[in-house]
């Protein structure tokens, strides 16, 4: 795959990249009637239910996927979980949200996000050892705030997602104000801020060296509610056995 993206050397340098939804999308090589069923979606998620802040500001889906050597493979419907090392809010919990809907798990923007990103990924890998086989989590992710309230895009603050790579894409903003993603290293110096405004908008990142986090979103018209709607998936490599 050519890199059109060029995101292959400030990944591998940087431990991240941020690109623009124009040119993202042109890699992708889908169609607007694509982007268009993809995106209405979003208007069909659930209310994340396990928040430990009792907050109801975040709907979402979640689906797994297996790739290996190309070939893209849905996984039985399971549970998301993270440790409390990687999430102080809602770790050490088996998660289980409502599935992303079929059709769009195998809308063609999704599945060339996945073979796409396992190349990208795969080429930032070469030379370790490890198998050919991602294990790739998808979450589709709204977040809502009204005047009354903020939305908290990462409400356990900068963190890593204990896996080898994430991306994140956005989808729709509508009403939004702030919602800065914010970069940090290791050490929690600040690398960089950016706002994911437009669709197709996206970071690459580098999950073993870049903690990264989003401000809270407030409505800019507080008389209508704000919602802020992105597209995450992480890649894990399976490591080889023995």
């Amino acid at each position: 795959m050519t890199d059109i993206l060029g995101v292959s050397e400030p990944l591998r340098a940087e431990g991240f990249a941020v690109r623009v939804g124009k040119v993202v999308l042109q890699w992708l090589g889908t169609t607007s009637s694509d982007w268009k069923n993809f995106a209405v979606s979003w208007d069909d998620l659930p209310i994340d239910t396990y928040m430990a802040d009792g907050g109801r500001y975040r709907r979402r889906r979640y689906a797994v996927f297996e790739i290996t050597d190309g070939e893209i493979c849905r996984a039985a419907h399971q549970p998301h979980y993270q440790s409390k090392l990687y999430n102080r809010l809602n770790g050490d919990l088996e998660r289980w949200f409502d599935p992303i809907a079929t059709a769009i798990g195998a809308n063609p923007i999704l599945q060339s996000l996945l073979k796409n990103l396992a190349e990208l990924f795969g080429q930032q890998c070469a030379g370790h050892a490890t198998s050919d086989v991602w294990h790739a989590e998808v979450h589709q992710f709204r977040i809502e705030a009204t005047d009354g309230g903020q939305g908290q895009p990462t409400p356990e603050g900068a963190h890593r997602d204990g896996v080898d790579y994430a991306f994140v894409m956005m989808v729709r903003r509508r009403n939004v104000s702030s919602g800065v993603t914010q970069i940090f290293d290791s050490h929690g110096r600040p690398l960089g801020a950016f706002t994911l405004a437009d669709p197709g908008d996206a970071v690459f990142l580098d999950d073993h060296r870049i903690f990264h986090g989003v401000t809270p979103i407030a409505p800019l018209d507080p008389t209508e509610k704000a919602s802020r709607d992105v597209l995450v998936l992480t890649f894990t490599r399976a490591r080889p056995a023995g």
